[in-house]
């Protein structure tokens, strides 16, 4: 199994400068700023089987402090899940032995809690939906900067860190809507008394919808809070993740839902609904 480990640069490799540049490939945007500190470095995994993009990612990630081990192959890359702290993934599509959907499924059922972003090639919308929909949080197209890449890593590494420790302004108490209880402190969702496993993303999203039910919240709004205020990607993150809510809540394509859709404005969470 090819897994390289970095150290942390010495001040005169890391990037200086404001303009973009081309390292093997991948667009560099330059950084004054210098590399971040971390009280434990984020460990994260590139899975990846071209050695120069792969080679190119771990020298820019591992200047910003993160701890960075890489991988080309989808055996590989569920091993090294499997027998190191990973706390994200980027993750190529077109791997030797297989789909990078393999990984992503895996880490969807194993490891939930690990952000998958997905760095590929395929710009179709389909290919966009079906990563999301596989449990990627982030889908970005190759070729792209390095510094979007790193405040989108630096966001979901963020929420990562909300997560582990109780939602931003969360309360302790719950909140019942008709037949759907939503436990804030357990982070748990009932649905006439059945549980509902949703995904962290999916808990956030509709815990919000629900804290201001019978209002309509702004698709802008939704984004800020749930992915972060600088976020950079397509809002059609947000309709994968409320059209999987809908699935997992049990409603049926075309029959009324719990959250209505205001075309162009946003979602609200309707105040009671009983079964769909």
């Amino acid at each position: 199994m090819r897994t390289t480990r970095l150290p942390c640069p010495s001040k005169s490799q890391i990037a200086e400068g404001s303009g973009h540049s081309t390292v093997d490939g991948v667009a560099v945007a330059g950084n004054r700023g210098g590399r971040i500190l971390w009280s434990v470095p984020p460990a994260v995994l590139v899975v990846e089987d071209d050695a120069l993009i792969a080679s190119s990612l771990e020298r820019a990630l591992a200047s910003r402090g993160y701890d960075v081990r890489s991988v080309g192959s989808v055996a590989d890359a569920i091993a090294s899940v499997e027998s190191a702290r990973t706390d994200l993934v980027l993750l190529d599509l077109g791997l030797p032995d297989g789909d990078g959907m393999d990984v992503a499924a895996h880490l969807t059922v194993h490891h939930p809690d690990v952000p998958i972003i997905v760095l590929t090639a395929r710009a179709g919308e389909v290919d966009v939906v079906l990563g999301l929909e596989a449990g990627a949080v982030d889908y970005i197209v190759k070729p792209f900067r390095l510094a979007e890449l790193f405040a989108r890593v630096s966001a979901h590494l963020r929420m990562r860190e909300v997560l582990a420790h109780g939602s931003i302004g969360a309360s302790t108490s719950g909140v019942s809507l008709g037949d759907v209880t939503i436990d804030r402190a357990a982070r748990r969702v009932t649905v006439a008394g059945s549980d509902v496993a949703l995904r962290p993303k999916e808990f956030d999203l509709l815990e919000r919808l629900a804290r201001d039910a019978g209002i309509v919240v702004t698709r802008e709004q939704l984004i800020e809070d749930i992915w972060d205020e600088n976020w950079w990607g397509s809002t059609k993150t947000l309709d994968v993740h409320i059209n999987s809510i809908r699935r997992k809540l049990g409603e049926r394509a075309g029959a009324p839902s719990r959250i209505t859709t205001i075309r162009g404005i946003g979602y609200r969470m309707e105040r009671s609904s009983g079964p769909l």
